[in-house]
């Protein structure tokens, strides 16, 4: 007798998730969840999810709270609608970055490579990986000469908040007056340098962004310093380019 291939099975966007183990891979891996997220973080509807996968709204739903097991065919047609590979859904999640540093634990640096800092800074977030941005508390001291105040340039954006006395700063061929409660965003670009100008010390916040470039294609990428701006155990290396 002519063996006879058993008729393909219905095709369903997923099974339930009736197995044990299924049940135990899709919580570990919690791809509801992030199917959930990449939603919402593009304001986007299950109506409007499904219409670009291929997959009814009622299905997305029962995914995205664990009550179906999907195929992978069905995880492949998501992640392409937001430009993911289907290995995202099962690599290990990242911890949303959140990181606290307590007074007590920061450093204060001077100035270096001068006998006579004018000012000094710390670190708001030297424990920071990959760090965007970088924030510090700056204070200006008085000079005690009327010595020239070196310019000087890095890739990206300032901003600065003064949170006590005056200060000066020279952008380009411009100086500039601000006094407590002032704030400046500037290209970093574009030769700058600091001065207290007052008797008492000038404190500020100040962040520094990093460049953002176009790049091939819709993504940016960032220009990042040539080294870590801030290593509180080697003072030499750490000055912030302010």
């Amino acid at each position: 007798m002519e063996n006879k291939l058993e008729p393909a099975a219905p095709h369903f966007d997923a099974a339930p998730s009736d197995s044990p183990s299924a049940d135990a891979f899709i919580a570990e891996k919690r791809i509801g969840e992030r199917i959930r997220r990449l939603r919402l973080k593009r304001s986007m509807g299950l109506v409007e999810l499904g219409r670009h996968a291929g997959l009814s709204a009622s299905f997305l739903s029962q995914l995205e709270t664990g009550r179906v097991v999907p195929t992978l065919r069905n995880l492949a047609r998501i992640a392409m609608v937001f430009g993911r590979d289907l290995s995202y859904f099962f690599e290990p999640e990242p911890h949303p970055l959140f990181r606290i540093h307590k007074r007590s634990e920061r450093v204060r640096l001077p100035q270096s490579g001068v006998d006579d800092p004018t000012y000094y800074f710390e670190s708001l977030a030297y424990m920071v990986p990959d760090r965007q941005l970088d924030p510090y508390y700056a204070e200006f001291v008085p000079s005690k000469k009327a010595a020239e105040v070196r310019p000087h340039v890095h890739p990206g954006y300032e901003f600065l908040y003064l949170l006590q006395g005056d200060l000066e700063i020279r952008h380009g061929d411009r100086v500039h007056a601000m006094s407590a409660g002032d704030s400046a965003y500037f290209d970093a670009g574009t030769a700058h340098a600091y001065r207290c100008a007052g008797n008492i010390p000038a404190v500020a916040l100040i962040v520094t962004m990093h460049q953002m470039l176009p790049h091939t294609g819709s993504a940016l990428r960032t220009v990042q310093p040539p080294a870590p701006r801030v290593v509180a155990v080697r003072p030499a290396e750490s000055e912030p380019e302010l």
